[in-house]
């Protein structure tokens, strides 16, 4: 459980400072930042017994990548098809309260059936419940207390965020992020 706290909570608070604080506000106590990436690229080789394929994106920069054998029906892909990447991240941080959870993990993945265009997603969610250790307003950080005793300090992008958060509080943090990639045919 410790791996996962240091891992987890330090990559996912560090994303929601940059992007724009660790802000709890007890007249609001959910705070939440998301962000939804999509990727497109042309199909521009493929070497099925290589299993190689050479992606152009719109600006032009070119990728080949080896596909794992996990990967199902990649005989369906053709040169000129869509492969359309989408990432999301969401992060929700509040105060916690009496049974909220120390610390739950949750992961999935999908994949095309037999037959399908290949395609699949993967997504998971890590919840902590984690206790201010500390706060630096002046250069503004935290200082947060995982479930495993860890202690990770993040810089705070806004200082406003801070204001009514105190020493001694535990913050509720639920990150979420997902990953599906499909291949279309161009003109569907």
């Amino acid at each position: 459980m410790k791996k996962v706290w240091v891992t987890s909570v330090g990559v996912m608070v560090m994303l929601s400072l940059l992007a724009g604080g660790c802000a709890t506000d007890r007249e609001k106590p959910t705070v939440e930042r998301t962000r939804l990436e999509e990727i497109n690229a042309t199909v521009e080789k493929i070497d099925l017994e290589k299993r190689m394929v050479t992606l152009r994106a719109p600006m032009g920069n070119v990728l080949t990548l080896t596909v794992d054998e996990r990967v199902r029906n990649l005989p369906q892909v053709k040169v000129g098809d869509q492969v359309v990447v989408k990432y999301y991240q969401s992060l929700a941080v509040r105060m916690a309260e009496p049974g909220d959870p120390m610390s739950t993990s949750t992961s999935g993945v999908v994949a095309a059936k037999p037959g399908e265009m290949p395609a699949g997603g993967a997504g998971r969610q890590v919840t902590v419940t984690a206790t201010v250790q500390a706060i630096n307003r002046k250069d503004p950080a935290i200082a947060l207390m995982g479930p495993g005793g860890d202690v990770v300090t993040v810089r705070v992008m806004d200082p406003k965020n801070l204001e009514k958060v105190k020493v001694g509080d535990k913050l509720l943090i639920t990150y979420t992020e997902s990953l599906a990639i499909s291949v279309e045919r161009v003109g569907k």
